[in-house]
């Protein structure tokens, strides 16, 4: 079933079950969707991909904002808690990660397809990993582990 229409049967459902936590989320969600389709520029069709990426970009929104509210301690618990939950309910529609093993061998794959050995161009390695596994895995982790890989090469 298209990630659409299961957006419109699960904010029915969560209507009917008078889940306010949930029609909320969906609603955020399908805002969020029609956002992007009318957004300056956008010509394309959302298709389940598309919609995958809208809510990748919104759960790393939440993620970020949980990061600030965390930062303010006490104060923020009930927003961090909020903030979690809204995010693992994001996470349903979007692919499952890849574990770190799992990125570790695709990043020394990178490696060896760009042909990269100096830590100096790790940018190049992220990138081509990103390509192939879109939104299976944080930037940030991969450059990570990529910088970890170039440097038993010696770059």
């Amino acid at each position: 079933m298209p990630i659409e229409q299961d957006l419109k049967k699960l904010l029915i459902e969560s209507m009917k079950a008078k889940d306010a936590k949930s029609s909320s989320a969906v609603r955020m969600i399908n805002t969020k969707i029609m956002e992007k389709r009318t957004s300056k520029g956008f010509t394309g069709e959302m298709d389940d991909a598309a919609i995958i990426d809208v809510i990748a970009a919104y759960r790393k929104t939440l993620i970020k904002a949980r990061e600030e509210f965390e930062g303010v301690g006490e104060r923020g618990k009930e927003q961090v808690e909020e903030l979690t939950w809204e995010i693992g309910f994001c996470e349903r529609f979007l692919p499952a990660g890849m574990g770190e093993a799992e990125i570790r061998a695709a990043v020394v794959a990178a490696i060896a397809a760009t042909g990269v050995t100096d830590a100096k161009s790790v940018g190049r390695v992220v990138g081509e990993f990103m390509k192939a596994h879109k939104g299976k895995a944080e930037a940030a982790d991969v450059k990570k582990i990529a910088e970890e890989e170039l440097a038993k090469l010696g770059g």
